[in-house]
């Protein structure tokens, strides 16, 4: 088995690269996609985090209010870290369970967007980084989630540098380009993983 971790800035197109793999026949583990289903309503991770932090984390349907839940951690360390606390555990858990489900020969590609940030490229035998230049990543996330400027810019600066992530990578898909460009790229690295899987 071969871990694969892929990181890149907000907009890079690291989803779209996940995708593109997973059509290949990678298995994907979405850790964003693990730590929301892990406190969703009926969960003991959602449960927990009510106790920890009060109803006032629920919307009016019973499901975590991550906006509100943010404007209690992200101002307070502590607090940050007591939700860490609760979260982290179980997408490892969950993490571990995709792990063991998954062939043995099998490509397994890790969605990280904070791999750098977090200091995990030494858990991959491959880390991919999917690269595009600053200004590219903000006129596409203006764009296709029509996010401020000034936000995305803010992103961006709470983010990894494009010099840190590079710096840790294995393997760089360079996606400044168009679609054509990009799947020819991903068709080249998933033909490196596969023959590092092998060897």
């Amino acid at each position: 088995m071969l871990r694969v971790g892929l990181t890149g800035g907000i907009g890079s197109g690291k989803s779209e690269v996940a995708r593109r793999l997973a059509e290949r026949g990678a298995v994907v583990i979405d850790a964003d996609r693990i730590a929301r289903e892990v406190v969703e309503p009926g969960t003991d991770g959602l449960a927990e985090v009510v106790a920890e932090f009060g109803e006032g984390v629920l919307t009016p349907e019973g499901r975590l209010d991550r906006p509100r839940l943010g404007e209690i951690v992200f101002a307070d360390e502590d607090r940050l870290a007591r939700l860490n606390a609760i979260v982290h555990p179980r997408v490892a858990a969950r993490t571990e369970e995709l792990m063991a489900a998954a062939p043995r020969d099998a490509v397994v590609v890790y969605d990280v967007p904070l791999l750098v940030e977090n200091g995990l490229a030494d858990l991959y035998d491959v880390v991919v980084v999917v690269d595009a230049p600053v200004e590219t990543r903000i006129e596409r996330v203006v764009t296709n989630r029509g996010m401020p400027e000034e936000q995305a810019r803010a992103r961006v600066r709470a983010q990894a540098s494009r010099e840190q992530r590079l710096a840790v990578a294995d393997l760089v898909i360079d996606n400044s380009g168009g679609v054509a460009e990009l799947e020819e790229r991903v068709a080249r690295v998933w033909e490196e993983l596969r023959r590092r899987a092998e060897t």
